[in-house]
This record gives structure tokens, sequence and C-alpha cells, in this order.
């Protein structure tokens, strides 16, 4: 009776052991890519708005329209300082001293936020190294960038058909319906009560894409798209809060608000068409930086966020980031394409959103939010000849 008690007793802890889980495979960091929106910057002229929109006037910024700020090049360069810890917890760098040379490209578009967004961003990441990045002379055009127009052409009709899809029922007269609350909590922002003022004076409309030009918005969401940006840059710059939204803003206003700039990219940059025809001189960059075993094992983008919306509609992913609407690129915030090898060799790939949450960002940076994300058809890990076939395809 003993001996058989003991028999089963060992028998069960035998069953329990084997049905405990298995161990997550183990992966190395193989090569990484970042598509990267350059850090806060000012509007992109002055005033922000036309004076039709808002009568008051718009708070001052120590740099040029369009050009990274202090604030944000602080910001930015914690992310590269963040970027480079990752790297080294997952062995893909040394733990101190320069990158190798050759295993670091960062490529920059030629405005003055993105190739200071790159500088910033490598000096964080690697300290007195001086990195270099590539990029063409400051305010020269960069196909690469933007390749509509020379040498890529949309096809009109498809992409058309795509933004009327994301439109969805009752076209954009449906979608300013919808945002009525919305809109009105803005023009409040922006008039104080004050007549003829604010952005639902003119109805939404929609101008369709040529083979040479992305379609594009106008009227109330429109300028709610720009209004609603110029708060979130005020700030997250570290504005007082009497300068931001004139002081009518709240925190949860500017977060609220970022939906208009997510919708215009929802309807304008990730339908795939669209997505396609704007990253066509790009993809096959981040084709060869994950199968070409000479390309750096580090490649970074310094582009804008209209890129960052493009790629996140190729791929079919979304992101939500504390303090902004969901899918809305963040300042800094970037795509991580991370390609890694299983203990055979095998090559995977997951993506992820990485960025500082609004409020991080205001106080001047802090450790990045992370977010994996799942590729449609894919998962949170895709194995490498598939994600690359879909950039190819």
């Amino acid at each position: 009776m003993r001996r058989s008690t003991l028999t089963l007793a060992l028998a069960l802890a035998g069953l329990g052991s084997s049905a405990a889980p298995a161990k997550t495979p183990a992966f190395k960091l193989d090569r990484v890519v970042l598509m990267m929106r350059h850090g806060v910057r000012p509007p992109t002229k002055a005033p922000a708005l036309p004076a039709s929109v808002t009568p008051e006037r718009w708070p001052d910024w120590a740099v040029p329209p369009g050009w990274l700020t202090a604030h944000g090049t602080v910001a930015v360069t914690a992310l590269g300082t963040a970027d480079r810890a990752g790297f080294v917890r997952a062995g893909l760098l040394p733990a101190s001293g320069c990158p190798a040379a050759g295993s670091v490209a960062i490529i920059a578009d030629s405005d003055q936020r993105t190739i200071a967004t790159a500088g910033a961003w490598a000096a964080g990441f690697a300290p007195g190294c001086s990195l270099p990045s590539m990029h063409k002379p400051q305010d020269v055009d960069d196909p690469m960038f933007s390749p509509l127009g020379n040498g890529v052409m949309l096809d009109p009709a498809a992409v058309n058909a795509a933004v009327k899809a994301a439109v969805g029922p009752g076209g954009v007269g449906a979608l300013d319906a919808r945002y009525v609350p919305l809109l009105r909590k803005l023009d409040t922002i922006l008039c104080a009560g004050k007549a003829a003022c604010g952005v639902m004076q003119a109805p939404t409309g929609l101008t369709d894409a040529t083979a040479t030009s992305r379609p594009k918005l106008r009227g109330a969401l429109d300028l709610a798209s720009t209004a609603a940006q110029v708060l979130l840059l005020e700030y997250a710059d570290g504005k007082p809060m009497a300068d931001v939204g004139f002081g009518r803003a709240t925190a949860a206003d500017v977060t609220a608000l970022s939906e208009f700039h997510a919708l215009e990219f929802r309807l304008l940059a990730r339908p795939l068409p669209v997505a396609r025809a704007n990253l066509s001189l790009i993809l096959p960059t981040i084709a060869a930086a994950l199968t070409d075993p000479k390309a750096a094992r580090i490649t970074v983008f310094s582009a804008h966020d209209t890129q960052v919306a493009n790629l996140g509609g190729l791929l079919g992913v979304h992101w939500h980031v504390p303090g902004y609407a969901e899918d809305d690129p963040a300042p800094g915030g970037a795509i991580v394409i991370e390609q890694v090898r299983d203990a055979a060799g095998k090559a995977f790939v997951r993506v992820k959103y990485r960025a500082q949450p609004l409020a991080a960002l205001r106080a001047g940076g802090g450790a990045p939010f992370e977010q994996v994300l799942s590729v449609p058809g894919c998962g949170t890990l895709c194995p490498a000849d598939r994600f690359v076939a879909i950039l190819r395809q």
C-alpha cells in the first residue's frame, strides 16, 4: 500500500510538471528600423490660422515657424538615450563606446525640424560620437519624403475610392454631424463666444486626388485638425497654461481634440493606395535594412507625421499613447520594426510604437511609452519573409 501510494504520488507529480506552460522562446534582436516623427515645433506658418477662425493673438515661439524647439530638442535627445538603453539590453549594441562604423544609418528629410531631430536623437543615442545623418540641404525638396510629382504618380480612381470608403456612409457631412460636440468645444476655446468666429463656419469638403496630389480636406474638419495640433504643440512645448488655447484649454481638452488630427490622417494618409504611393521611395530602404547583410543594424528615418501615418496604414497597425487620440502620431513618436532571430536562426519581425506620453513630453521627456502592435495576417510576431512581402507587394 505504501509503495503503491508513493508510486501514484510520483506519477501525479510528473503529470503536473509536464503540464507546466512551456517557456517563451528566446529571441535575439538582429536589426531595427524606426520611422520617427520630428520633435515639437511651432506652427508652420504665422499666424497659425486665419483671423476669421480666431481673432486672438497666438503665443510667441522662440524659433521660426516649423523649426524644432529647444524643449523639443531635449525631449528627442531623451528618446535617443532611451532607445540606446533598450538596444543595449537586447544585446544589439555594447553598453559603452561609439557604435561601429556603418552600424547606424540616420536618414532625415530636408526640413530644419527633421534635420535637427536627427541630430538631437543621435546626441542622446551616442553622446560624443558625432553620428552623421543623411539628408538633402535644408529646404531642398527630397523626393524620398515628397515623391508625388517627383517621379511617383497616384492612381486617382483607387485613391479617391479608398478615401471615400474611409470617410464612410453619408460622406464628410455625416462626419461634421458626428463631431459637432467636439467642434463646439474647439470653437469655445478659439472664440470665447465671439460672433463670426471658429472652425464651424464652413462645412467640411473633400478635394479629390489627382495623379500628383493627395486628396485634401477643407472647411471645418481641416481647420479643426490644424487648430487641435497647434494646441497640442503649445502644451507639449511646456508653455504656461495661460498660453495654451489662450488660457481656455485644459490638458483634457488637448487630448480630446487630438482626435481631429488623428481623423485627418485616418482619412487621408492611412488608406492603402495613398500610403503605398507616398512611401514608395522609402519602402525599398526599409526592406533592404531588414534583408541586406551589408545594411546598417539600426536605420532611423527622421520624418513627419504623414510618413508615420502612411506606414501605420500600410501595415494595418494601431496604437494609443497616453494623452493622444488613437493613432495620432506623437512628436518624436516612432513605429519601430524589430527583426529578431530564434535559437535556430529563423528571422521574425515584431512591430512596436514608442513615444513619450503627452504629460511626459510636456515635462521635458521622460521614459517612453511602448506598445507592441499586431499586424493583420501576422499577429505580433511575423515571419520576416512574410513581413518583407507586405512591404514589397
